[in-house]
């Protein structure tokens, strides 16, 4: 992806009143591994407000296996509705963290929980989230969809159609698009510029799990695949600018 000078930035435009914007709990650790890592976390933060100074309403979903994963608790011996609600549980704290460091940048932020936790994040109520969102205030969905058998993926969708959003952009670590295989082990690996539901179903290519595709999907809803890694990245991908890939009907 060619980085942009700052003074495209600053004349970026973008055609989009309300995105959501999904990424990895992973992409909240850096080269640590495990955990939260504060200079990155700053980073997306910073990138975020970049698009909201533009005037875009934005949603964010945060997974959480940075911290733990539920699906693969569960592959070592622990009962799956337990591990999953204990993964729902990591998302919030990584909300938490990027609440911390949007609002220290002065971004009003809500965190939203599908689990009541009334002393750290607000329940989630539809039409009390939509009035966030009017009055540009981030909104950061967490604990999935308060149900095991859920990935953050399809909270993401969910969550996305319930709030009327135009688009969801996954920001990617490591890799700027959907490719054909895997990158990191192929170097014949293709990008593709755009690409269908359902090839993405049929070809099993790895943007989101089938049930977040499938709903994204019956409800017309495109995602922008990009990498999170370029700085300015997420506001020029907005405006169209830069590598991604676009996956519609």
């Amino acid at each position: 992806m060619t980085s942009s000078s700052s003074s495209e930035i600053e004349q970026t435009e973008t055609t989009y009143n309300r995105v959501m914007l999904k990424i990895s709990g992973e992409a909240l650790m850096g080269d640590q591994g495990f955990g939260l890592h504060p200079p990155t976390v700053q980073r997306i933060a910073e990138e975020v407000k970049t698009v909201h100074e533009l005037g875009v309403e934005i949603c964010m979903v945060i997974g959480g296996g940075n911290i733990f994963r539920g699906l693969s608790g569960s592959a070592q011996g622990m009962e799956r509705t337990t591990a999953d609600y204990m993964g729902m549980l990591a998302t919030v704290m990584n909300a938490l963290a990027m609440q911390s460091a949007l609002e220290g940048l002065g971004v009003f932020t809500r965190v939203i929980s599908a689990i009541r936790m009334d002393e750290v994040a607000e329940p989630y109520i539809r039409r009390r989230a939509v009035r966030h969102l009017e009055k540009k205030r981030v909104c950061i969905f967490a604990a999935g969809t308060g149900n095991p058998y859920f990935t953050t993926d399809t909270a993401a969708t969910l969550r996305a159609n319930e709030m009327a959003c135009e688009a969801i952009f996954m920001g990617k670590n490591g890799v700027d698009g959907v490719y054909d295989k895997d990158p990191a082990t192929n170097d014949d690996a293709v990008r593709y510029d755009a690409v269908s539901y359902d090839d993405v179903l049929a070809k099993r290519l790895k943007v989101m799990d089938a049930s977040a595709i499938a709903l994204a999907r019956d409800n017309n809803l495109p995602l922008i695949v990009f990498g999170l890694d370029e700085p300015g990245g997420f506001r020029g991908i907005l405006a169209g600018k830069g590598t991604y890939t676009k996956v519609s009907g």
